[in-house]
């Protein structure tokens, strides 16, 4: 039947909810939106969600924490990483494992901090313990020739001498160490022969087998004494034949 136009429109009744929309937000007195309910929720989802981006923070209930623990991976103790070495300096350490497992590191995050500490911080070790060996020869050599700038001026003299009559890689050798250069000065002032640029090997160490000497941690890290002289010695019977 058609709608009469001349009678007053009925009012019409609150507005049906919407299938999609949970009845705790919705309000069938108005048939409104409970906004309030709605953005509470919505706060308390974007919370969670938060905190399951990342680690639990620090007033975080031990359940949670041990539920993201164990989610990850990460060991019940600092003791539970299982560090693979990437170099005889880089063996597992207690304290780092303690500050990385309290830091929530993953196993494979822990391994990262090791194998990265092997790959960037040991060249600059090396080379930071080089160089400290080589200022300490040098001090060595400056105290024996009465000062730095006598040794300079001596320097030169044995380094011109020493490139003009020594085959080069010996030259090298004997130059790199202070036991060497004061070698080199006896050889200069006669005390010992030379050796010519075309000189036979003598029997004991070949000089191949002194240069692997050389590259020997003992000789260049440790410097121990006994293997540093065999080193030093070798040579000097090479240059003496």
């Amino acid at each position: 039947m058609p709608e009469d136009l001349l009678q007053p429109a009925e009012a019409d009744g609150p507005a049906p909810r919407l299938a999609d929309v949970p009845e705790k937000f919705w309000d069938a007195e108005t048939g409104t939106l409970r906004t309030e309910a709605l953005l509470k929720s919505y706060r308390e989802l974007e919370r969670r969600l938060s905190q399951r981006a990342g680690p639990p923070g620090a007033n975080a209930a031990p359940e949670d924490l041990l539920r993201f623990r164990q989610a990850m991976g990460i060991p019940d103790a600092p003791d539970g990483y299982e560090i693979t070495p990437p170099h005889d300096l880089c063996c597992a350490d207690a304290e780092v494992n303690s500050r990385l497992h309290a830091a929530h590191f993953t196993p494979g995050q822990a391994q990262l901090v090791y194998d990265l500490a092997a790959e960037r911080l040991l060249p600059l070790i090396a080379e930071a313990a080089a160089e400290f060996e080589a200022n300490r020869q040098r001090e060595k050599l400056a105290a024996h020739f009465g000062g730095e700038e006598r040794f300079k001026a001596m320097a030169a003299q044995l380094s011109a001498w020493g490139k003009a009559k020594l085959p080069a890689p010996v030259y090298a050798a004997l130059s790199s160490t202070a036991e060497g250069v004061l070698a080199l000065e006896r050889m200069m002032q006669g005390d010992e022969p030379g050796l010519a640029r075309g000189g036979v090997t003598p029997p004991g160490e070949s000089e191949a087998e002194l240069r692997a000497m050389m590259r020997d941690p003992r000789y260049w890290r440790t410097r121990e004494p006994a293997f540093v002289t065999r080193v030093t010695e070798g040579f000097r019977r090479l240059v003496g034949q």
